[in-house]
């Protein structure tokens, strides 16, 4: 019997792992949830107001080139005429949440234009949230280049 509940439990733990590694957002809070994809969507769609409402007016973010840039640089980016960003899917990702904040990061290609030229980046990126007065919102993120595959 105890070898029966012990493969139970090692069936069940190896089924949870495997149900958070394709849906990692599904252990957070809705709202959390909610505004990662709001925040997602609005960088690809470069919907300013959006962003201005999803980050932290203290925002900081090192960027891919080794700059800091703040929350009005990064909404600048994101919003500059002849700035397009194809969807994008987060690869190896990383989520950890408790009571007030969260990690969420991962492995992603971007692709689009910036000034009307043609990009193609692979970052390896962290979001760092905290709520504050019911929202969430993104108060830090690093981002590093990778190697293409």
């Amino acid at each position: 019997m105890k070898t029966a509940i012990a493969l139970f439990a090692l069936a069940a733990a190896l089924h949870a792992r495997g149900a958070l590694a394709t849906a990692p957002h599904a252990m957070l809070p809705r709202n959390l949830a909610r505004a990662v994809a709001e925040f997602d969507r609005a960088q690809v769609q470069g919907d300013g107001a959006a962003l201005a409402r999803l980050l932290a007016d203290d925002y900081v973010l090192f960027n891919s080139r080794g700059r800091v840039e703040d929350k009005a640089a990064f909404i600048r980016d994101y919003t500059a005429a002849g700035t397009t960003m194809k969807p994008f899917t987060v690869e190896d990702e990383v989520v950890r949440h408790w009571p007030g904040g969260a990690v969420l990061g991962g492995l992603v290609t971007l692709e689009g234009t910036s000034e009307g030229k043609p990009y193609t980046v692979r970052l390896r990126f962290a979001d760092i949230w905290r709520e504050r007065d019911g929202r969430w919102q993104v108060v830090f993120t690093g981002a590093t280049r990778v190697p293409a595959p």
